[in-house]
């Protein structure tokens, strides 16, 4: 059996879960969250601790013990404490502002990229140069943290572009003649 699938989950005080026959839906105080289920998997609530087994002992189920477990804890967590991305701008005159549901950046290009964040998705700009992106989705909060690094990468010779914070960029050395 999959090592992280036999792992309980502990549900925090103020989540609830209401598990169907092919929904799980978990409720917290940041929002709510549902992930459809397959046959694969057995979800029972055992007085605050979620148990998962595979539904038989074939290898699809034992594999999507382990990947529905990390998808529930995840939900788990978004729930009560949400998710967070942080990205840094490294570049002169890389900049970034957010207005509403979009994030404005100066990337050094001839025009401005303007990004549209997705429902349930917020961004924030303390500095110029930071930006973080908040949600209770992890998927969708490392999709757009993804997608606004895609913009401009950091480039090897430089470091120039955006970056998560924790990124570490391996600078090249330059030609010699």
């Amino acid at each position: 059996m999959s090592r992280v699938g036999k792992m309980p989950i502990a549900l925090p005080k103020d989540v609830e879960v209401t598990i169907a026959a092919e929904k799980i839906t978990i409720k917290g105080p940041q929002g709510t969250l549902s992930l459809p289920l397959t046959g694969q998997v057995v979800i029972k609530n055992d007085n605050g601790t979620l148990n998962l087994t595979p539904a038989d002992e074939s290898r699809e189920a034992n594999a999507m013990s382990g990947t529905v477990r990390a998808l529930v804890n995840n939900m788990v967590n978004g729930v009560s404490k949400g998710f967070e991305k942080k990205l840094s701008l490294v570049g002169v005159g890389f900049k970034a502002q957010a207005q509403g549901d979009k994030l404005n950046l100066s990337l050094g290009f001839s025009h401005p990229i303007v990004h549209a964040m997705p429902a349930g998705v917020k961004c924030e700009t303390p500095t110029q140069t930071e930006i973080i992106i908040k949600g209770i989705d992890r998927q969708k909060v490392g999709q757009v943290a993804a997608e606004v690094r895609a913009y401009r990468s950091p480039e090897p010779y430089k470091g120039k572009g955006v970056r998560y914070v924790d990124e570490v960029v391996v600078i090249k050395e330059t030609k010699k003649k």
